[in-house]
């Protein structure tokens, strides 16, 4: 019988801490999330310059004009990029709180 009830606390302290940690994973999945997220809204910023920079471009005349807006372009690219680096480890994160 002590056996049992043993094992009875041992299973139910490992169903608690399960629990414990399903929302701790839970958790980091919504932290992952939220700077997705704000990393969405950088690209999206970054985006809107590139797309102004591009619109200047086509109607400057001089070539600093022309490389801002290849600039932009760039930090439009690296801001995306980034964007989806934090969208995959949102994406994990919320793998792992699922299983």
């Amino acid at each position: 019988m002590r056996i049992v009830t043993i094992a009875a606390v041992a299973a139910l302290g490992l169903t608690v801490m399960a629990c414990e940690n399903k929302a701790e994973k839970a958790q980091e999945a919504a932290a992952e999330s939220s700077n997705a997220a704000s990393e969405a809204a950088a690209a999206a910023s970054a985006a809107q310059a590139a797309s102004d920079a591009s619109a200047n471009a086509a109607t400057a005349t001089t070539e600093a004009g022309k490389e801002a807006a290849g600039d932009a372009a760039a930090a439009a690219g690296e801001a995306a990029e980034k964007a989806g680096d934090k969208a995959e480890d949102a994406a994990e994160k919320a793998k792992d709180a699922a299983h």
